[in-house]
């Protein structure tokens, strides 16, 4: 009875135990420290093969370079050619000496493009490069043109204005000269400032009155025209705002008949 017993206990250790806990037959699971241990196996294994494959191309780089480095020796064959010719060491290749010392450099291709790839890659970046360029200065010209247009424009309203300001300054001038001289009527309707409280009737009259002297003239051309009878009929000047003696003192000490000449 008491090696039924025996018999029955179960060894932990046994291999019979231990073969249940690592069968991987398919439909079988697998516990969990099985799995874990050939996950980590197999991604050793991959680091492995990484690690061998990049070593033998560092190895394959590092004989390549250290061949480039080193001098020809004595062995190689078109060495001892040159050496039979003459050739030292060192020594500048041709008959005068005035070639080259150094070998011609090996460039090593190792990417997959075709020869003359990097060229045409180096000449088109050039060529987007010069687009830019060009497009950046079309730009640059463009704003300056609107601004120098817009400067144009600006200077042009100014004149405008400083114009219209000079007319008035003539008209009025011309009114209270004319009234001085007791002319109740002016030359021309538009030498005087009309008075606001003018009827609508009024103003019609003398448009059609002005129908050809203030319409179809520019304000240059009245304020021409003003300052000229102004300096007839007056001896006034409305830049230098004075009314002369004379016409010799006026033109003695007035510098001409144009805003211009008094700037």
């Amino acid at each position: 009875m008491t090696l039924n017993m025996a018999e029955e206990e179960e060894d932990y250790m046994s291999d019979a135990f231990i073969n249940v806990q690592e069968d991987v037959r398919p439909g079988v699971p697998m516990l969990r420290q099985i799995r874990e241990a050939r996950r980590k196996e197999e991604k050793q294994q991959e680091a492995n093969l990484k690690n061998r494959q990049k070593s033998v191309k560092e190895e394959e780089r590092e004989r390549r370079d250290l061949g480039l480095k080193n001098a020809l020796g004595c062995e190689n064959k078109g060495f001892a050619l040159l050496q039979k010719m003459g050739y030292k060491s060192g020594q500048a290749l041709g008959k005068s000496g005035d070639g080259i010392v150094e070998p011609i450099p090996l460039n090593v291709k190792t990417g997959k493009s075709g020869l003359g790839h990097e060229t045409l890659q180096k000449r088109k970046a050039e060529e987007r490069l010069e687009n830019y360029r060009r497009k950046i200065h079309m730009i640059n010209q463009n704003e300056e043109k609107a601004a120098e247009q817009f400067r144009m424009r600006m200077k042009s309203k100014q004149d405008e204005m400083r114009l219209e300001g000079d007319l008035r300054r003539s008209q009025r001038a011309c009114q209270q000269l004319d009234t001085q001289k007791n002319i109740q009527v002016p030359r021309e309707a538009w030498y005087w400032i009309r008075p606001e409280e003018e009827t609508e009737e009024e103003e019609e009259e003398e448009q059609d009155e002005d129908e050809y002297t203030s319409e179809d003239l520019s304000v240059l051309e009245k304020l021409q025209i003003l300052t000229g009878y102004l300096r007839e009929e007056h001896l006034y000047c409305i830049w230098c705002g004075t009314a002369y003696e004379d016409k010799e003192d006026l033109s003695s000490n007035c510098p001409g008949p144009t805003s211009a000449d008094h700037d």
